[in-house]
């Protein structure tokens, strides 16, 4: 299950992030994140899956 939301979150990282935590504060600093930069928010995203 964790490489399809590693999939997701290189596509679409919020969403990743949203799978694995739903919705609170890393799911809200992942879209900052995303907006700011798309890299960013890959990182953080995959940092969020594989830290649980």
């Amino acid at each position: 299950m964790d490489v399809l939301r590693i999939l997701l979150a290189i596509i679409l990282p919020p969403l990743g992030v949203f799978l694995q935590v739903g919705i609170g504060l890393h799911f809200w600093l992942n879209i900052l994140l995303t907006l700011c930069g798309y890299l960013p928010g890959i990182v953080h995203a995959i940092w969020v899956i594989l830290r649980k």
